[in-house]
């Protein structure tokens, strides 16, 4: 019997409904797969802990997750706390303490889904996102003078390092190495920004000599979002730097049909530290409490989760799983349903209790 210590954190919003309904599936999925057993400690950090605390999580919070296999996160951000606060109070310390620097989001259409986009359907739009997760437009570093005053400045300064541009080029490589297209697209905004991103382009050239098998091309973002909308069969393996891959990403999930279906992986691709497992959608509070947010997004994530620590057969029951249920309808309101978080949690339930075990 193999197994893992899992951190839940729910955090904010429609965190702790999705999470918990996560949760309720991998139970599932543990007692009908039969060879792994999953141990869950769930802690209640986010918003209303800032509030009681003035602090997002304890100081101590980073080593008291480093003993944990994975961490499995909700969403953080809440009307009433500014978003600079619970991002870097948060996400931001646990993905840059643990060196979570592959930021990993799979887009796909799934079956029962339709996309915004004209004639295309299942199949025709299955990518993968590789965003640089540890510096980059989200560093942190700049700051703020004369502030109140007429000359007031703000500066946000956008690190890239050859450590940092070099290792997420190869891990979006492999990735694209490992896929059955092996063709990744490397998107850039070196015609304005002439220092970082120019070092971006010249190392992707480096690393792509190390994979002769991999077909590759450059994108200027702005472009991109053009080629994404317009010919999104001509895509399959991206990398993109930390902000150009957070709006593209999001472009993507809409594309495929809504933000609760897309998930997120920040892996720490050696292993020194946990990965952390959450997805997209955010806290979205306008729905907390009514019973309708799409657990999709948690489930795929939970499958991203159960991959990177070696179940990949617990995985794809997972989501046979969940392109059953969609395929037959089962949705939330956000893609043209009509069924609730429970629903659609024990409609996927029972397709795990039913589902082959090979």
């Amino acid at each position: 019997m193999r197994e893992y210590r899992i951190a839940a954190i729910p955090a904010d919003g429609i965190g702790p409904e999705v999470i918990a309904a996560g949760l309720q599936v991998l139970e599932t999925l543990e007692k009908r797969v039969g060879d792994f057993k999953i141990h869950t400690q769930t802690f209640d950090w986010g918003s209303d802990y800032y509030k009681r605390h003035g602090a997002m999580m304890p100081a101590d919070g980073i080593e008291t997750l480093k003993p944990f296999d994975a961490i499995f996160f909700g969403a953080v951000g809440a009307p009433d706390v500014p978003d600079h606060i619970t991002l870097w109070g948060l996400r931001l310390p646990i993905c840059q303490g643990f060196d979570q620097y592959a930021n990993v989001r799979p887009t796909r259409i799934l079956p029962g889904i339709q996309s915004p986009l004209a004639n295309v359907g299942t199949g025709d739009l299955d990518w993968v996102i590789i965003r640089e997760n540890s510096e980059g437009e989200y560093s942190g570093h700049g700051g703020r003078a004369h502030r109140g005053l007429p000359e007031e400045v703000g500066t946000e300064v956008a690190i890239f390092t050859r450590v940092g541009v070099t290792r997420i080029m190869r891990y979006a490589f492999r990735m694209a190495q490992s896929r059955p297209r092996k063709l990744l697209t490397v998107v850039t905004k070196s015609n304005a920004q002439r220092h970082g991103m120019v070092m971006w382009d010249e190392i992707a050239a480096e690393v792509s000599k190390e994979f002769p098998d991999v077909t590759w091309d450059k994108m200027l973002v702005d472009a991109m979002t053009v080629r994404m909308t317009l010919k999104p069969q001509s895509l399959d393996t991206i990398v993109a730097t930390n902000l150009h891959a957070d709006i593209l990403s999001d472009l993507a999930g809409a594309l495929a049909g809504s933000l609760g279906v897309a998930p997120t992986a920040n892996i720490d691709p050696e292993r020194r530290f946990p990965s952390m497992f959450e997805p997209i959608h955010g806290s979205a509070f306008d729905i907390t409490g009514k019973g309708i947010a799409n657990p999709v997004a948690t489930f795929w994530t939970a499958a991203q989760m159960l991959e990177h620590l070696g179940e990949a057969k617990a995985a794809r029951v997972l989501m046979n799983a969940v392109e059953r249920v969609t395929g037959e309808g089962v949705l939330t309101p956000d893609v043209g349903g009509t069924a609730t978080t429970r629903d659609v949690t024990e409609a996927v339930c029972r397709a795990i209790e039913g589902a082959n075990i090979i």
